[in-house]
């Protein structure tokens, strides 16, 4: 994960100012791993954001694979990169890893408050997901 992450703060590091940080996110968006159209329910809603976010995982083989979808472009940017540093990963993993790239690129100073605290919704749902896995394994 760490090298993912290492990854992401290089990327990131070739733009000087927000608004290029801000288009990259939006490039991003375009590699997210789309949810099942059956799962963009509220059922799979990320309680929190401000934008309409669904979150998916599967557990195939020990490892956790995320899908999802959001409403709003930035949005699906954000949770392109958590997914991008989380999948394939053991749920251990997602549990233990610190995402130390949200503040080495400056992701979290830069957005609004309430785009923040959807961050934080993200993160933590990826997170439930992992530990319900982990649950059926034991």
């Amino acid at each position: 994960m760490d090298k993912i992450q290492e990854e992401i703060i290089k990327e990131f590091s070739v733009f000087d100012d927000w608004l290029d940080k801000y288009d990259y996110l939006i490039e991003l968006s375009d590699s997210l791993p789309m949810i099942a159209p059956e799962h963009r329910t509220d059922d799979f809603i990320i309680r929190g954001c401000q934008s309409r976010v669904w979150v998916d995982a599967r557990f195939d083989d020990g490892k956790v694979w995320f899908a999802a979808d959001s409403d709003a472009i930035i949005t699906k940017g954000i949770i392109a990169l958590l997914i991008r540093v989380m999948n394939g990963r053991t749920p251990e993993e997602i549990i233990k890893t610190e995402l130390y790239f949200i503040d080495k690129i400056g992701l979290s100073e830069n957005l609004s408050p309430t785009r923040a605290n959807g961050l934080v919704a993200m993160i933590k749902q990826m997170r439930l997901y992992a530990i319900a896995f982990q649950t059926q394994t034991k």
